[in-house]
């Protein structure tokens, strides 16, 4: 009994420094998006830091129009970011988990 428990546990910090490398490693990740006439342009990292941003010269005539830009398209790398670093910690967490009752649906 107590050699499971002890052997989950260890699982459990296995996967807890998987994660904090998959982290890590996430920093690297890049996530390019632009806007559909591409005069707005973003690259932020999969843990949704903000590496870049380019503007073209256009977007700076028109404040209103720049700021509507910037959320679109920051939404958007955003969102895709967000999806990149779920699925990855994701599959790290599911890769670790002991062999438990119900846990395999957890990440679905």
């Amino acid at each position: 009994m107590f050699g499971d428990i002890m052997g989950m546990m260890g699982k459990l910090k296995d996967t807890q420094e998987k994660i904090k490398a998959t982290k890590e490693r996430l920093n690297t990740v890049l996530i390019d998006e632009q806007s559909s006439d591409s005069k707005l342009k973003v690259t932020l990292t999969a843990n949704r830091v903000i590496k870049e941003i380019t503007i073209d010269e256009s977007l700076l005539q028109d404040k209103e129009q720049l700021e509507d830009y910037l959320i679109l398209v920051l939404n958007k790398a955003i969102e895709r970011a967000t999806n990149v670093n779920e699925v990855e910690l994701a599959a790290v967490a599911k890769e670790g988990m002991p062999n438990i009752p119900g846990m395999d649906t957890l990440f679905k």
